[in-house]
């Protein structure tokens, strides 16, 4: 398949346009030639030097990652930027990234997939930025016990054999589940104007403690990484089914 057929496909699925004015991130294609010829995709979470040097053993023509190498662009290539794109460039591999819009949609995206794991039905787009929204809402077809849903955290997510960080602050049985995943604890305050029991992220902040204790609500710090592989494995799922090859590259980093 041709590359720019490859591009237009995912642009328009992910609604890549629509986050131009809201993510850091150059979505889209940001290293590749304007046409090639592609035969298989390898897809990880991030763009870098590990995941290159794998996605070329794989004899991958396209990589497709959820954090990329340009947020904001380059002022210089040179040093670590230089070593990290170098090997995409001697090795004919183009990089394709979705950061924002994978995150937000509402069958393909990473919140979509911590929803699948908990079960949750009812599910509503949550996290606005914007005119667009980067999580999902919803509640779960039974009850939790907060140490339930820890547990199930820890089994379902790929955490590198790191524990899920459990701020228990909310009530004994949580039903309404709020979901950003990566660095999301910016959205507590809109998880508690929704009602929400708990909400499920990343990565935490220092004031996350005091302001869930304040607000009685539960907050589960799942990891950055662990919280954002379902993203890039549904859009394998995506590619296979345009006929492509793929291969999935898992580099945890336990954070």
């Amino acid at each position: 398949m041709n590359l720019s057929t490859v591009v237009d496909r995912l642009d328009e699925e992910l609604r890549i346009a629509d986050y131009a004015d809201l993510d850091a991130s150059a979505n889209g294609m940001q290293i590749g030639p304007d046409e090639a010829e592609i035969e298989r995709v390898a897809v990880a979470v991030d763009g870098v030097r590990e995941t290159f040097d794998r996605a070329i053993e794989a004899d991958a023509d396209l990589l497709v990652v959820h954090h990329g190498l340009s947020w904001g662009g380059f002022e210089r290539v040179t040093g670590r930027t230089y070593d990290r794109i170098a090997p995409l460039i001697e090795n004919d591999l183009a990089l394709y990234v979705a950061h924002l819009p994978l995150d937000g949609h509402q069958e393909l995206g990473n919140a979509a997939g911590v929803a699948d794991v908990l079960d949750l039905e009812e599910r509503t787009p949550f996290g606005e930025l914007g005119p667009e929204y980067i999580g999902q809402r919803g509640t779960a077809a039974e009850p939790y016990a907060p140490e339930e849903l820890q547990g199930r955290l820890e089994r379902e997510l790929e955490t590198d054999g790191q524990p899920v960080q459990h701020l228990a602050f909310g009530p004994d049985e949580i039903e309404d589940v709020a979901i950003v995943t990566g660095s999301g604890v910016d959205w507590l305050d809109e998880a508690v104007d929704a009602g929400a029991d708990a909400l499920v992220t990343g990565e935490g902040k220092q004031k996350a403690y005091h302001e869930a204790q304040e607000a009685g609500i539960h907050v589960f710090l799942a990891g950055h990484y662990a919280t954002e592989t379902f993203g890039v494995r549904s859009l394998q799922e995506l590619v296979e089914d345009w006929g492509l090859e793929t291969t999935y590259l898992e580099v945890p980093t336990g954070l």
